[in-house]
């Protein structure tokens, strides 16, 4: 009988400590101390309600509680209670929802209805690498690693709903919020995502995957109505998302900011209800994103079930308390009392919210979760070290040799700037953050003199959304006076690294705004060349999550692209630079040399205007563009080098024609013939040699990384079917392999492709 009573009580207990740390809550705290009083008393008696007896199926319990509840309980839980909350059912025992921003890590607490910090002094988290980081490391089983790390931290701070991850397609290098995405192919992201919702979710944690979609642009967010055909959305901008819900089995899904068909998307009859619940018959909740909600009758039609952050239908932003006022309140239960809509439509958004909870609140089995550890610290570090790409490296400049080096110049405002406040939404109070110099100078032996020089001054301010950073980066000095600084340091230097790029900071990497340009801010641009001319042993480190412009890349030996690495960002970086990791990333998204390399940009459709946004590059996104025009990347998608060498053989397809109910399979040897251990990512892309509809001259359609030792060589193969070889078919509404030709390629990335075959389709 304790087991009983102690497992219905579990729940509860850590999601009573957020009520209790809000004085203006005592009363709601009582209500909840009801719900677990009759939760006990039901467990002492033999009939226990169906809705708490966790041997029944989830459906049972869900029409059982269902059918208790009140309609006005019904229509409370539809919508938010505080910034980051949405009620339960206290009578019932059944808890709030508690959300958080991801998905690089958990959110620090605030007030309950204001944006200010909590101030409390136990939610500093691990940072984890950005998205794009992770998408880079090109391994499945390193997403399985940050899910399940992300999740524990959630659970740990009784979060049941960890917002994220994003999945939004990289149209653009400009977009400001690409770093929170997996980069511009649908089947990287797909195969990415899945591994990363089943880590969190095994924790009892739903991952709400978004943004759904076609959010590919900060600019007019709020307004834009995107204007893209059925094939585009199809092949481009739905299969992460698909993956996610049937594949990974996502708990949840928000809505995107922006309208499509001319409706918003956080409540869009043909996105939410024709594609995600008939198509591919989604049970989870539809969430809105903050503020995303504009009318009631399209909320309570058109597929969402839970609204959040609304600034309120007929008040200004910031009023306190409105939550009765939101378009999924107040407004929805007069239309329910008068009975202009019908019951059976709030309930059908309930059932889903208590699905969810029956997954994660209600789950007394669910783990307990940890926080702050340092097994996730590590587990960041190797995430990032999987993901950091070395995009160049002429005379073998990289790794540094600690032995022989005396003195390391590292220089650039990115090597001491703080990188986890800021960016918006995913702006994070970390427990700790490595420093690329920092991290530098814990790598190297104390012989090597590691001297730093500013070179450069970007953003100074270090604090967003109430944290900050504490770093003073405020700087007198002149630009000419910083720039000399640097070179003299330069000069005298056996390695300079520079380490610079983007950061978090307004029309950056950062949620509101879309960068201005894919130059290098603050004149990053003329110091590394002026570097470049004084050492020619110059390493330049890029932190960023979008491709850049390098009109220095002739002159400077080594470049590696390092993204946004989280807490342990400066030590994962410095185990790349010397050499102690290999590095295996490769780009999940292709750098330009110019903007108008870039489809979005080369039509004139981005960001378009407030009122829409037309997709004039159709399915000719990223490589699929460069491909079509024979336009060179800087670095195509895929690219990435190691410190040792690997040797590809010739591609053999274990038959030389398929039937529609067939399946092929495509093996290479892959050996390593260089004198150290690596991992290359072999990529396996599929054309269509001849075809009725445009297709893109060839489509990712596997890859596999491959760890071998020096000297070692092994046998990769990637069995498809029909499904690699279609195409989205407008006028079947159905996808479509032709018979015919078709090719397979093996490369090291789109743009260095190593072996071919031809098989047919019958």
């Amino acid at each position: 009988m304790y087991r009983k009573i102690s497992s219905l009580v579990h729940p509860f207990v850590l999601h009573l400590r957020h009520n209790y740390l809000y004085t203006n809550r005592m009363n709601k705290m009582k209500m909840e101390l009801t719900g677990i009083f009759l939760c006990l008393l039901f467990s002492l008696n033999a009939q226990t309600p169906v809705y708490l007896d966790e041997t029944k199926p989830i459906e049972e319990r869900v029409e059982d509680a269902l059918s208790r509840m009140t309609l006005e309980e019904k229509v409370a839980m539809c919508h938010a209670q505080s910034k980051f909350s949405s009620p339960g059912v206290p009578r019932l025992g059944i808890p709030e929802n508690w959300t958080t921003d991801g998905p690089h890590g958990i959110r620090p607490e605030v007030l309950w209805d204001e944006w200010e910090q909590a101030a409390w002094t136990n939610d500093s988290c691990i940072a984890f690498p950005a998205l794009t980081c992770l998408a880079a490391s090109w391994n499945p089983e390193i997403s399985a690693l940050y899910g399940k790390s992300i999740g524990e931290e959630a659970r740990y701070r009784n979060k049941n709903i960890l917002l994220g991850p994003g999945v939004n397609i990289y149209r653009s290098p400009l977009n400001g919020r690409n770093f929170e995405y997996m980069g511009e192919d649908p089947y990287l992201a797909s195969r990415m995502v899945v591994p990363y919702i089943q880590g969190v979710q095994a924790n009892g944690v739903a991952a709400c995957v978004k943004h759904f979609a076609l959010n590919n642009q900060e600019e007019f967010r709020h307004t834009v109505d995107v204007k893209v055909d059925d094939r585009t959305l199809y092949e481009i901008y739905l299969p992460a998302f698909k993956a996610a819900v049937q594949e990974g089995q996502a708990w949840a899904i928000m809505g995107a900011y922006n309208r499509y068909k001319g409706e918003w998307c956080c409540h869009n009859q043909y996105l939410l209800n024709d594609i995600l619940r008939d198509e591919w018959k989604f049970d989870g909740v539809v969430i809105s994103d903050w503020g995303g909600v504009n009318d009631t009758r399209q909320s309570i039609y058109n597929g969402l079930d839970m609204e959040f952050g609304t600034w309120t239908d007929g008040l200004s932003e910031g009023v306190s308390n409105a939550y009765d006022n939101y378009y999924l309140a107040n407004p929805f239960l007069e239309l329910l009392k008068s009975g202009e809509v019908k019951v059976e439509e709030v309930d059908k958004k309930v059932r889903n919210i208590l699905r969810l909870a029956f997954r994660t609140t209600m789950d007394t089995k669910r783990p307990w979760g940890s926080f702050g550890t340092e097994e996730h610290a590590l587990a960041g570090r190797k995430i990032a070290q999987e993901g950091i790409v070395l995009l160049q490296n002429k005379n073998n400049v990289l790794p540094i040799d600690v032995n022989q080096t005396k003195k390391i110049a590292v220089i650039g405002e990115n090597a001491i700037k703080m990188m986890t406040v800021g960016g918006g939404s995913s702006s994070l109070k970390a427990k700790y953050e490595v420093s690329p110099l920092e991290g530098l100078r814990n790598y190297v032996p104390s012989n090597v003199d590691v001297v730093y020089a500013r070179g450069y001054v970007g953003d100074t301010d270090g604090s967003y959304n109430g944290v900050s950073s504490g770093q003073d980066l405020s700087e007198s000095r002149s630009a000419a006076e910083l720039t000399r600084e640097a070179c003299e340091m330069a000069k005298s230097a056996d390695v300079v690294v520079f380490v610079g790029g983007l950061n978090k900071s307004d029309y950056q990497d950062c949620e509101g705004h879309d960068r201005k340009e894919l130059e290098l801010p603050y004149g990053q641009n003329e110091l590394i060349t002026e570097l470049a001319k004084v050492n020619s042993n110059l390493v330049v480190v890029i932190i960023s999550g979008n491709a850049v412009a390098m009109p220095w890349v002739k002159d400077v030996p080594a470049i590696v692209e390092a993204w946004y690495s989280g807490t342990e960002a400066g030590n994962a970086l410095a185990s790349i630079l010397t050499g102690e990791v290999n590095p295996s990333g490769k780009l999940p998204f292709t750098f330009p040399v110019r903007l108008q390399d870039n489809g979005a940009h080369a039509l004139g459709e981005f960001p378009g205007t407030a009122e829409s946004a037309r997709y004039n590059e159709g399915i000719f996104v990223g490589y699929r563009w460069t491909d079509k025009e024979k336009i060179k990347p800087l670095f195509p998608f895929g690219h990435g080098l190691s410190y040792t060498t690997f040797e590809y053989g010739k591609v053999q397809a274990d038959k030389k024609t398929m039937s529609a109910n067939d399946k092929i399979t495509f093996t290479v040897t892959v050996k390593n013939t260089g004198s150290r251990e690596g991992a290359e990512v072999v990529q396996l892309y599929i054309s269509d040699k001849k075809s009725s509809v445009p297709r893109p001259v060839k489509e990712l359609k596997g890859f596999d990384k491959v760890f071998l030792k020096a000297g070692e060589q092994k046998e990769v193969s990637f069995t498809i079917d029909k499904s690699a070889l279609c195409f989205y078919d407008v006028n079947t509404k159905d996808w479509v392999a032709e018979p015919g030709t078709f090719e397979a390629l093996i490369g090291a990335s789109a743009g260095d492709i190593r072996s071919k075959v031809n098989f047919e389709l019958k």
